[in-house]
C-alpha cells in the first residue's frame, strides 16, 4: 500500500502540536510587540536606542563584557535554541522525524525551502554591482512563532496533518539554520574551548541520565557550556541546541534517568519544553527583537535599502523562493515516490503553507547580523527586507490559509442529530 504525505500523527507529535499551537500564538504576538517597540524606539529616539543597545555589561576577565544587543543575540537567544533542541529531540526519538516514511517529506521540503531562496539571493547578488554573496543564508529560515501564530488564527478548520507538516518543517528548518550558523559563519575556532564545551554538555547529559536533575547544578553547568562555546568562536546559541538534544526525549528514557518505578506520562524533554517555552517565547525572543529590529523606516530609508542587492535578494528569497522551494520539493517527493497526499488534503493547502514559510524573522535577523556585522549598512538593509518580506508573506499566507480553511469547513460533514 502506498505511503501517505501528511498522514496520521504519532502520539508524541500530536502532543507537541497541541502544545505549540496553544503557546505560539501568544509568542507571535509578543514577538510582534517587540518588533514594534524596536521600530518606534529607533525611529523616534534613535540616540537613546543606540546608547542602550551599545551599553556594555559583564565581566571583562571572562571576556563577557558584551553590549546589551550582543547579550540579547548570544545570550537570550540561546534559550530559544534550547527549546528548539528539545523539540528536535522529541521529534527525532518519538515524532515525525523518527521514521523515514514520515520524516522524508518535511525534511525534503525544508531543504527545498533553503536551497531555492539561497539560489535566488545568489542570482541577484552575483550579478548586481555591490552584491554581497555571503548573505545567502539570510532568507532560508522560517520563523516558527510567527508562522504557527498566523496558522492558529486563520486556520482553525485545517487538518491536523497539515499543521504538523508546518511545525515539523519549521523545526527541521531551524536545524538547517543552526548547522549553517555553526559551519559557515564561524571564522576562527578554538578547539580547546570547544572541547571544554563538549565536556560540559557531556557532563550535563551524564547527570541527567543518573537522575541528578537538580536545577541548581544543571543550570550553572549549562551556563558553563554556553560560555565555553562563546569563547570558542562558534556562535553561543549552538550550546542551547546541544544541551536540548541530550535531554531524554521518551517516557521510557525519562523513567530510567529519574529511576522511577512506573513509566511517566511525558518525557523529560516535554516537561522542560513546557517549563522553558514561556521564558523563550515571552522574554528571550521579544527582547531579541527589540535589539535586532531597530532600523529606520522612512520612505528615503526604504528606497535606499531596496536599492541594495542584499535587500532585493532577501525579499525575493523569502516571498518567492520559500514557497517555490517548499512546494516544489514536496511535489518531487509525491512525483517520484509512492507517497501521496492524505485524504482531505489538496495542493492548495501545501501552497498556502509554502507561502507562510516565507515568514523569516528571528533566525533570519540573527544570520543577517552574523553575515554582514550587526549595525552595518548591509545588515540594516537586510533587516528592512526581512521585516517587509515577512509581513508580505504573513499577509498572503494568511489569506491563502483562510481560503483553504473555509474550503475545509464547507467540506466537513454536517453533524448528525440523535
Amino acid at each position: 500500500m502506498a505511503s501517505r504525505l501528511f498522514s496520521s500523527l504519532s502520539p508524541s507529535s500530536e502532543s507537541n502540536l497541541r502544545d505549540t499551537l496553544r503557546s505560539e500564538r501568544v509568542g507571535g504576538v509578543l514577538l510582534l510587540f517587540g518588533t514594534v517597540v524596536a521600530l518606534v524606539w529607533a525611529n523616534v529616539f534613535p540616540e537613546s536606542y543606540a546608547s542602550v543597545s551599545s551599553f556594555v555589561l559583564g565581566p571583562a576577565a571572562l571576556h563577557l563584557d558584551l553590549s546589551l544587543a550582543t547579550w540579547a543575540t548570544d545570550g537570550l537567544l540561546a534559550i530559544f535554541f534550547f527549546v528548539v533542541g528539545l523539540e528536535l529531540k522529541r521529534e527525532i526519538v518519538a515524532g515525525e522525524l523518527h521514521h523515514l516514511q514520515t520524516a522524508i517529506v518535511p525534511v525534503v521540503a525544508a531543504i527545498g525551502g533553503m536551497l531555492v531562496p539561497a539560489g535566488l539571493y545568489l542570482a541577484v547578488n552575483l550579478t548586481a554591482d555591490g552584491g554581497v554573496p555571503k548573505g545567502w543564508a539570510v532568507p532560508t529560515a522560517t520563523d516558527i512563532a510567527f508562522a504557527v501564530s498566523v496558522l492558529a488564527v486563520v486556520g482553525r478548520s485545517l487538518p491536523n496533518a497539515l499543521r504538523a507538516f508546518l511545525l515539523t518543517l519549521a523545526v527541521v528548518d531551524d536545524l538547517l539554520a543552526i548547522t549553517v550558523i555553526g559551519v559557515v559563519y564561524t571564522e576562527e575556532v578554538s578547539f580547546l574551548w570547544l572541547g571544554a564545551a563538549a565536556a560540559a554538555v557531556a557532563l550535563f547529559a551524564v547527570l541527567i541520565r543518573f537522575g541528578r536533575v537538580n536545577g541548581f547544578l544543571l543550570v550553572p553547568l549549562g551556563l558553563v557550556a554556553w560560555a565555553c562555546v562563546h569563547a570558542s568562536g562558534v556562535h553561543a546559541t549552538i550550546a542551547g541546541v546541544a544541551l536540548g538534544l541530550v535531554v531524554p526525549g521518551t517516557a521510557a528514557a525519562t523513567q530510567r534517568a529519574l529511576r522511577l518505578s512506573d513509566e511517566p506520562e511525558s518525557s523529560l524533554a516535554e516537561r522542560w519544553e513546557h517549563a522553558w517555552r514561556p521564558l523563550s517565547a515571552g522574554v528571550a525572543v521579544p527582547v531579541f527583537a527589540v535589539f535586532a529590529a531597530g532600523v529606520t523606516l522612512t520612505w528615503g530609508a526604504l528606497s535606499t535599502a531596496f536599492s541594495d542587492p542584499v535587500a532585493q535578494g532577501v525579499a525575493l528569497g523569502l516571498v518567492v523562493g520559500k514557497p517555490l522551494g517548499i512546494v516544489g520539493a514536496t511535489y518531487l517527493v509525491a512525483r517520484f515516490t509512492k507517497a501521496r497526499l492524505a485524504p482531505g488534503l489538496g495542493w492548495g493547502d501545501v501552497c498556502a503553507v509554502g507561502v507562510l514559510g516565507g515568514i523569516g524573522f528571528t533566525v533570519s535577523l540573527l544570520v543577517s547580523s552574523l553575515a554582514f556585522g550587526a549595525g552595518s549598512d548591509h545588515d540594516e538593509h537586510a533587516v528592512v527586507a526581512i521585516i517587509v518580506a515577512s509581513a508580505v508573506a504573513a499577509f498572503l499566507g494568511g489569506l491563502a490559509l483562510a481560503y483553504r480553511d473555509r474550503y475545509h469547513s464547507r467540506a466537513a460533514p454536517a453533524p448528525t442529530s440523535g
